[in-house]
C-alpha cells in the first residue's frame, strides 16, 4: 500500500497472505513481485484473477497495490483527494509512470452493478480493469472503452 504508507500512515505494512482475490475478508493480504492486494473489509472477494488482469492491463513491471476498502474509508479518500464527500466504487491513484494504487469499495460496486444490470463479480472485475486503464493515463472516452473491451474480452468479463 504505497499510497497509504506514504500519505495516510494509517495502515500497517503488507504481509503475505491469500492468493488471487480469494480473500476471506478482514485484513487479508496477497503479495507478489510488483502486485499486492489488501482487503480491509469483512467482504469475501470473488475468485477474480486480479494478478493476470493487472499483467494484461499494465504489464509485469508496473507496481500496483489494490486495496479493498469500506464505504467510509473510500468516502474519506474521495473527499480528501477529489473534494467529493460521498462514497464511490473505485479510486485510482497514479504515483509515477510505473506505480499506482487502486481502491475498490465492494458495497458501492454492488450498487453500481445493479444499475448496469451486471453481476457483482463481473462488475468488480470490470472496475479493476477500468482502474488499471486509468493508471495507464487514459480518460473516459472511446479509446479507453476500446482498451477496456479488449481486456474484458480476453478475460471473458
Amino acid at each position: 500500500m504505497i499510497f497509504n504508507q506514504r500519505i495516510l500512515l494509517e495502515n500497517p505494512p503488507l504481509k503475505k497472505g491469500v492468493l488471487r482475490g480469494d480473500s476471506r475478508g478482514g485484513g487479508d493480504f496477497f503479495v507478489t513481485h510488483n502486485f499486492s492486494i489488501s482487503n480491509e473489509t469483512e467482504s469475501k472477494l470473488p475468485p477474480i484473477d486480479f494478478s493476470s488482469i493487472k499483467e494484461a492491463a499494465l504489464g509485469p513491471d508496473y507496481t500496483l497495490s489494490l486495496v479493498i476498502i469500506s464505504a467510509d474509508g473510500i468516502q474519506k479518500l474521495n473527499d480528501q483527494y477529489r473534494q467529493k464527500n460521498v462514497p464511490t466504487d473505485i479510486l485510482s491513484f497514479p504515483l509515477s509512470e510505473n506505480e499506482g494504487e487502486i481502491y475498490i469499495c465492494p458495497s458501492e460496486a454492488e450498487k453500481e452493478a445493479v444499475k448496469f444490470q451486471r453481476k457483482s463479480e463481473n462488475f468488480l472485475a470490470f472496475l479493476f480493469i477500468h482502474g488499471c486503464v486509468h493508471l495507464k493515463g487514459y480518460d473516459h472516452g472511446s479509446t479507453m472503452e476500446a482498451i477496456e473491451n479488449e481486456i474484458c474480452k480476453k478475460f471473458k468479463i
